[in-house]
């Protein structure tokens, strides 16, 4: 209800406290307010296909998913161009996204193979208070890209104006497709684990968090050999214009920003492992670090030490950091 309340009635305040200036706030304004508007079906997306992954139908809610994504790529395209609307039409593909994705998952619960039945039952605040506990630190992580945007933008904004931003646009988009990498991987692992561990194989549990963490690292190495091995490929695809000053900083600002791909991966996978496990306070912790605290002070002070590389490399800095408390609350 907030989100939809501001998408109607604030979405140019939203954009200013996300550091946007009047260009952007006038260009931004439709596209936010659709955004906001749709925020409870991005919430209610989550459920549906996380529910139908633990319910023994991951093809499903994977289909779902390719499925919404590839509708959002397409209709992109058809709504911003042929049909005229440019932003709107951006927003309006974003926001019918996970529709598309909810409806394919309803296959699975109308199916024979559902186990999961919808009934009105009385709310318990316990068990409300009980799930938050364990699927706090999830939202953080989701929580977090809006929170390094936001205060990378307003120090890039300070150190460099707009060409900045741009340039972290780029690294931002392109981190995202690395993020929700490891996101799938966690999330491939968190049900096995917290099968296992509910039956008290912890063999079994420490196997599974083994083979995660090997295919995290793997796919670690792999992005950051990309990042630095392709970097021109990559700034050139969001630089059509050629812009000098763009592909600069957009240059050095992948190779420095994608070095924290050295602890992240294996940061989001320990979230996952804390949650599956039931230990809520350190997932929580993990993910506050990573997610907020750790970023944004890394972010301040290192930008006030190195300028530009400093934002950078604070990245780098707080995934490092939570790295090692995550160790930490392991062996405690």
């Amino acid at each position: 209800i907030p989100f939809v309340l501001l998408g109607i009635y604030a979405p140019k305040q939203v954009l200013k406290i996300m550091g946007g200036d009047p260009m952007i706030m006038e260009l931004g304004e439709s596209y936010m307010r659709i955004i906001l508007i749709a925020a409870p079906t991005f919430m209610m997306n989550y459920i549906f296909t996380a529910f139908a992954r633990n319910d023994n139908a991951p093809t499903i809610a994977m289909i779902g998913s390719l499925s919404g994504s590839m509708f959002n790529i397409v209709f992109d395209y058809i709504l911003m161009f042929p049909m005229g609307l440019g932003m709107t039409g951006a927003a309006l593909a974003t926001a019918l996204s996970p529709v598309v994705t909810m409806a394919i998952c309803c296959v699975h619960y109308a199916g024979k193979h559902n186990s999961i039945r919808f009934k009105w039952r009385k709310p318990s605040f316990l068990q409300l208070i009980s799930c938050c506990q364990l699927g706090i630190s999830g939202f953080v992580g989701e929580m977090a890209s809006a929170v390094t945007t936001t205060i990378f933008n307003m120090l890039l904004l300070g150190i460099t104006g707009n060409i900045g931003v741009a340039a972290y646009g780029i690294v931002a988009n392109l981190s995202l497709v690395a993020t929700a990498i490891f996101n799938g991987v966690s999330q491939g692992t968190q049900p096995l684990i917290s099968r296992s561990y509910g039956h008290g194989d912890q063999k079994s549990v420490s196997q599974l968090l083994k083979w995660g963490m090997i295919v995290t690292v793997i796919v670690e190495a792999i992005l950051i050999a990309g990042a630095w091995g392709f970097t021109d490929v990559f700034v050139s695809i969001f630089n059509s214009e050629g812009n000098a000053a763009l592909h600069t900083y957009a240059f050095d600002a992948m190779r420095l920003y994608f070095l924290g791909y050295l602890a992240a991966g294996i940061n989001i996978m320990l979230v996952s492992y804390f949650s599956a496990t039931g230990r809520a306070k350190p997932a929580f912790v993990a993910s506050m670090l990573r997610g907020a605290v750790a970023i944004a002070i890394c972010a301040i002070v290192m930008a006030n030490i190195l300028g530009i590389n400093g934002v950078w490399l604070s990245f780098l800095a707080a995934e490092v950091i939570t790295l090692l408390v995550s160790i930490w609350m392991m062996r405690i």
